[in-house]
């Protein structure tokens, strides 16, 4: 390892290095220190040696983001079959993954048909979140409403509600692809108002807004819920066949052209 040859720009970098890692002291003096007592070619290998450790922590941060966000680890955008999503989709996701959205709590929702590939992008901005530092935890809608559900029974939702807060973005997979019942449809209202506002919430659903009243039961918790949700949102519609109906549509084709020949 060569060391770096000293200028003021290495030394503000230092200093900064030592301040996000919380060293006020070191960020104070040591670069003043060692250029005063004429020391100033040490200050290039204390660079090298704290961008080292600087590397070291944010992919040790990113894999701990990575493990807590219970993303599936396949669905990124290097594993999405591209030609298989509508353009204009994948670049708006893609522009979304700077994170800027989740900077400002807003939130993203991504509509379509089952087995358009709505969940499969989700999941890639939520990996490529990380990848920024930011938080995010995936779940399929039901199963989070379930736990939510059983902390409210307990009187404990306040403090549920506060666990998720660790999180900039939650990833809310299928929403409305199971009925729910009116206790159910309150909690997820619940989880809705409390992060308006304050973190985001990333969406996949089969079911246009106009359909939300199958899920909010009501008319009036209907238009709460969707007043909240797209106050602040991205909206993106995914017009295109069932990727997952094509495959098994060439599949039974090809079957019955084997069967044919045998």
């Amino acid at each position: 390892m060569s060391a770096l040859t000293y200028t003021p720009e290495m030394g503000a970098r230092i200093t900064a290095l030592l301040s996000e890692w919380k060293l006020p002291t070191a960020a104070g003096e040591l670069v003043r220190r060692l250029v005063a007592g004429g020391h100033g070619e040490a200050l290039g290998v204390v660079a090298e040696v704290l961008e080292l450790e600087a590397a070291g922590r944010k992919e040790r941060r990113t894999d701990r983001l990575r493990r807590a966000s219970k993303l599936p680890p396949g669905k990124t955008f290097d594993t999405l079959d591209k030609t298989r999503v509508p353009q204009s989709a994948l670049l708006r996701v893609q522009e979304l993954s700077r994170g800027d959205f989740v900077d400002h709590a807003g939130n993203v929702l991504l509509f379509g048909m089952p087995g358009v590939g709505k969940s499969h992008l989700a999941c890639a901005l939520g990996h490529a979140l990380i990848d920024t530092g930011r938080s995010v935890l995936f779940t399929p809608t039901y199963q989070l409403v379930q736990h939510l559900l059983a902390a409210r029974r307990d009187l404990s939702l306040p403090r549920a509600l506060r666990a998720l807060d660790v999180f900039d973005a939650i990833l809310l997979d299928d929403l409305g692809y199971v009925q729910q019942t009116a206790e159910e449809a309150e909690v997820l209202f619940t989880l809705m108002a409390e992060r308006y506002e304050r973190r985001s919430l990333i969406i996949t659903s089969n079911l246009v807004f106009i359909e939300w009243d199958r899920i909010f039961k009501t008319p009036m918790a209907t238009a709460a819920a969707v007043d909240r949700i797209v106050h602040h949102a991205t909206i993106i519609e995914i017009e295109r066949k069932s990727v997952r109906a094509e495959e098994a549509k060439k599949r039974n084709a090809g079957k019955r052209n084997s069967e044919d020949e045998g």
